[in-house]
Formats: structure tokens, C-alpha cells, sequence
């Protein structure tokens, strides 16, 4: 495909993603300067897609007495096992405050509330207060439908059902031109050029066997940002969530959240013998924090204690049944379409992949190493460390999408031009995308098969050099059979066969840097446990991994961690009294 025929569309503000960072970094820029032009792109339906929607169970922001953004910023670092990037974890738990006022203020969230009219704020593993604020467990829902409602409102361009294939640099190096996309509804490329592009794609790390997003979500932001050579750090932190639906294997309800409200207000984890087992691994028992509930399934059901379809169950039955169902209606309704009663009985559950700690290092501005790129939510790394809490992402998402969208808008308002792109990165975008179309596609579940198994057996929450090392090689064959697998090339228009072939592609990229930093950290943190290295090491001497792609491979750097605000062993509670 000549990249003189590809279509372009120019714009201010290009924002790829239409979740909590891409909606409110759009509400933003226009508020910060009403006559910029902006356009959201999205791979669905602006409001009906991504992982922010799905957010169940709420929004941590020190709001109540007692607690404070110093508690919310130790919980947060201590969890994160002190590889956060400080400056970004103590900007997530101040702005959160903002951040929760304009949505109930500003853009009508309604959040459940206390008898006395406060925000009601629930208990979530891992921190030392209740602060999650929540609607029931639908919060993501009720963030999104107030926020597309305000971004319609507005002058505000939309880019439904286009997936953004390659960022594309600018023909004299001075940073990021625009990105192509593939309009989904025709088939045809399409070349958006701005001054300013966020990427706001989300993560979804769909490459395990069991995992929480929907199947479309597929890594893309953070296999463009591998291309286009940007450095990734914290990669090998894939965070599982400890109760995903174990629903069997003919049904893709399997993997989705059972949130983790359900233990914060005492739920029972219980092996097949109906053993309470938690408290024999931490002394928190069930809100301990996610990766340690975690690998406490694994090890049981390892032990020969797994439930009939290979997990355990969880018990809410002890709280009584109204209770339950009145606190937890979303979930209750879940598992009773599924054939489960959650309410008055046991419901099979397994650890779950559900989001990647790790992603392109950015800044507290959200800028990066390309000039005009930003990026926002789940696509960045160094907020959450090793680790995130609970009630954080959805936070992460609104604090650093909004800042964006500030930082876009002035960037822009201070004048500039369309740059050139390069014509060679945009014909080598098409080729990579168009290229495979009318080779056979037979391949295509057999590789996602296999990646499913490589990455849960080698590369998930328990792992070791010798399953890392094979791992690797098995990743290595899969990114070879994914570059002979083809697509038909009949019509264009949402071509599923197609789209699945650039999802595995992604993915197959993705998992190679998440293996090949899993490798590198010989220390075992949060989300990272190596069984043939379990002790953490030293946290004074704290590194965290980047990723890079380079040329056909991968380089791997370990740099150290910079306590700006507090260092291991310290505490800014003790300063704040």
C-alpha cells in the first residue's frame, strides 16, 4: 500500500483511549483552552469500552478524619515494595482529592454515602484505612457514564471504531508526528496528525490463561511504545487479582473480578476440604494484599487442595445473606447468571491477570522520552511500584488523565506546527498491518493457546529462571509463528480474524518484555515472586527494570530508585505529627 494514499486527518490533541485517562484528559485540555481542537479515538464505542468501566469495587482518596495523604502515600509505597516512583505516588494520593470533588461536583457522580450524608468509603486489602469510595460495586460504570455524558456535551472529535496501529515519528527526528490507525469500519488506514498525542489505551493483559479484561484489550498502547524503541520500566509486575470467577472453560465469564470489597468486609477464602487457609500465610488472612493472596491460592491448589474446576472458593454466606446481597447486588447478580449463589453459598474462584503495574516511563506532567507524546493510566509505569493497591487504578487513571490533558493543552497553546511524518515508518506501519492479509490464519488459535499456557505455567505468579529461560524461547517460536500467520483478505469491514492477528502480535511482544524483566529481577517483590530467589533484597539499594526493544531484541537495565520523599525504614506519618 503506497503511503501517499493513506488517508489524513489532523487534529490539535490526538487522544488514543477513551477510559478514566483519556475522557477526563479530553475534558481538560478543552477546559484548559476551549479552542484547541481534540479528537478521542477509540477501538469501540466511546463509554461502552475499556477496563475503567469495568471497575467494580471504587477509588481510594483520603477524605475521612483520622486518615490522611501522608497514610494514603506510605500504603501506597509500602505496597508498591518501595519501587514507586515517589513523586508520581505522592501526586496520585493528593490529587485524588481533587479529583473525587470534580466528579461529584463538577460532572455528577452520585457515590454512596453514610446516614450523616459523608462519602462512604469501604475497606480494601492492603491499606491501613478505609478509604475507597464506591458506587455499591459499579463504580467504573457510574465514572464512565458521567464522563461520556460530559465529553458528548462537548466540542469534542470521536474516532469510533479505529485502532491505532504504529505512533510515527516526524521526518527531521524532532519528536512524535501523529499515529496510524485502522478504521475498523472500512478496513482502511488512516493517518491522524497533532501537535500532542496521548496514549491512554489501557493495558490488559489478556495474554494469561485466566484474565479480567475483555478480549480486546490486547496491550497495544505499550507494543507501539516498544516499537517506536520508548523505555518501559517495572515490566515484569503483572498484578492478579486473587478472586477471579472460576465459571469453567466453555464461558468467558471465567477470570472476571469478584471484587475485592467481598474480603475486605470478611469473606472466607477455603481450600476443597473447606479450610479457612489464609491465616496460616499472613496474619491480615483474606485483606492481605493481592499478590500474597495470590500466590497463597496457587500454593494450595499445588498442594493437591483445589475445588472441582481447579481453585477455591470463597465464602460470604457467614455475613448473612440479606447483608451480602443488599452490599454486593453487582456481584450477587454475577454469580447467580453464571448458576452460583454467592449470597448464601460457595462460589469457585482463581487469582486472575488484571493489570500491568509496568509501562512507559513518564513524568509527573505526563510527558516522555518522545517529544509531543504523552501518556496516562495504565499504560505508564512507576505509580503503583510492585504492587497496586486495590482502588488505586481507577484513581491513577482520573489524577494522571486529567494532568494530561492540562499539560497537552498548554504545550499546544504556546503555538507549534504539524510535523512532517516519515514516510518510511508510516509504510512500514502498513506493512506490518496489511502484510499478513491473504496469507492462511489456520495458526491463530494454536498460538493463542500456546501463549496462554506459556505465560500461567513460566511467566505468572509463581515463577523461576528455568520456567523464565523456557518461557523465553517458547515466546521467541510464537512471535515467529505469528509473523508466518495471515489473515483473509476478503472484505475489510470488521474483520475479527484480522484484528485477532494484530491482538496476538501484540500480546506475543508484550509478554516477551514482561518474561525477559521477570529474568532480570533476581529478588522477589509484590507481584514478582521467584521461588528460587524469594528474599527481597536490600530496599535502600532499590532498582527497577526498563525495557527496551531494540533493533530485533530486547535491552534490560536495572536503574535505582529515587526516594524523594521518604526512604526505607521512614515514614512521613512521623513527620505529619
Amino acid at each position: 500500500m503506497n503511503p501517499a494514499q493513506v488517508q489524513q486527518v489532523a487534529t490539535d490533541i490526538l487522544i488514543l483511549g477513551s477510559g478514566g485517562a483519556g475522557l477526563f484528559a479530553a475534558l481538560h485540555a478543552k477546559k484548559t483552552a476551549p479552542d484547541l481542537d481534540v479528537t478521542v479515538a477509540v477501538k469501540g464505542l466511546l463509554g461502552k469500552c475499556g477496563c475503567t468501566r469495568m471497575v467494580q469495587g471504587g477509588y481510594n482518596v483520603a477524605l475521612a478524619p483520622g486518615d490522611s495523604t501522608e497514610r494514603h502515600f506510605m500504603d501506597t509505597v509500602e505496597g508498591g515494595k518501595w519501587l514507586n516512583d515517589q513523586a508520581l505516588a505522592w501526586t496520585l494520593v493528593t490529587e485524588a482529592q481533587v479529583r473525587i470533588r470534580e466528579l461529584e461536583t463538577e460532572l455528577g457522580c452520585f457515590f454512596d454515602r453514610n446516614p450523616d450524608g459523608s462519602v462512604h468509603q469501604k475497606a480494601f486489602a492492603g491499606q491501613t484505612f478505609d478509604r475507597t469510595v464506591h458506587k455499591g460495586d459499579l463504580t467504573g460504570i457510574e465514572i464512565i457514564n458521567r464522563l461520556s455524558e460530559q465529553v458528548w456535551r462537548r466540542d469534542v472529535n470521536r474516532l469510533e471504531d479505529h485502532r491505532a496501529l504504529e505512533l510515527i515519528p516526524a521526518r527531521d527526528g524532532s519528536g512524535l508526528a501523529g499515529v496510524l490507525m485502522l478504521d475498523m469500519r472500512t478496513g482502511e488506514p488512516k493517518l491522524v496528525r497533532a501537535k500532542a498525542v496521548l496514549l491512554a489505551t489501557g493495558g490488559g493483559p489478556t495474554m494469561y490463561k485466566y484474565h479480567t479484561p475483555s478480549g480486546d484489550k490486547s496491550c497495544d498502547g505499550l507494543a507501539m511504545a516498544l516499537r517506536a524503541g520508548l523505555p518501559l520500566r517495572d515490566m515484569e509486575m503483572v498484578q492478579f487479582h486473587p478472586t477471579g470467577l472460576l465459571a469453567g472453560a466453555g464461558t468467558r465469564m471465567t477470570g472476571t473480578v469478584l471484587e475485592e470489597g467481598l474480603r475486605g468486609a470478611g469473606g472466607w477464602l477455603l481450600d476443597s476440604t473447606g479450610e479457612r487457609f489464609m491465616e496460616a500465610y499472613d496474619p491480615r488472612a483474606e485483606r492481605a494484599t493481592r499478590d500474597i493472596v495470590s500466590r497463597s491460592i496457587i500454593r494450595r491448589i499445588r498442594d493437591g487442595y483445589a475445588t472441582p474446576n481447579g481453585g477455591v472458593h470463597i465464602q460470604m454466606s457467614h455475613l448473612g445473606p440479606e447483608d451480602v446481597r443488599r452490599r454486593f447486588k453487582g456481584m450477587v447478580e454475577r454469580c447467580a447468571d453464571c448458576g452460583f449463589d454467592l449470597a448464601g453459598g460457595r462460589v469457585e474462584v482463581i487469582p486472575t491477570a488484571h493489570y500491568t503495574m509496568g509501562g512507559i516511563q513518564f513524568a509527573v506532567d505526563c510527558t516522555t522520552a518522545l517529544p509531543r507524546l504523552y501518556a496516562a493510566g495504565e499504560d505508564t509505569g512507576g505509580v503503583h511500584g510492585a504492587n497496586r493497591l486495590g482502588g488505586n487504578g481507577v484513581a491513577n487513571s482520573t489524577v494522571f488523565g486529567g494532568l494530561a490533558g492540562q499539560s497537552m493543552a498548554r504545550a499546544v497553546s504556546r503555538g507549534g506546527s504539524l510535523a512532517d511524518p516519515d514516510p518510511a515508518a508510516v509504510e512500514a506501519g502498513l506493512a506490518r498491518a496489511y502484510g499478513p492479509l491473504g496469507r492462511p490464519a489456520d495458526e491463530l488459535p494454536a498460538i493463542r493457546e500456546a501463549l496462554y499456557e506459556t505465560m500461567w505455567n513460566d511467566v505468572g505468579i509463581l515463577r523461576d529462571a528455568a520456567g523464565l529461560t523456557r518461557a523465553l524461547g517458547a515466546l521467541d517460536g510464537l512471535a515467529d509463528a505469528v509473523a508466518r500467520a495471515g489473515a483473509p483478505d476478503g472484505d475489510r469491514r470488521y474483520a475479527l480474524t484480522w484484528m485477532d492477528r494484530l491482538n496476538l502480535e501484540n500480546l506475543v511482544l508484550v509478554s516477551q518484555g514482561i518474561a525477559r524483566a521477570a529474568l532480570a529481577r533476581t529478588d522477589s517483590r509484590g507481584a514478582h515472586f521467584r521461588e528460587d530467589h524469594p528474599e527481597t533484597s536490600d530496599l535502600a539499594t532499590s532498582a527497577y527494570t526498563v525495557v527496551r526493544r531494540q533493533d530485533e531484541g530486547f535491552a534490560i537495565a536495572m536503574e535505582p530508585v529515587a526516594f524523594t520523599h521518604v526512604r526505607p525504614g521512614g515514614s512521613l506519618l512521623d513527620a505529619a505529627a
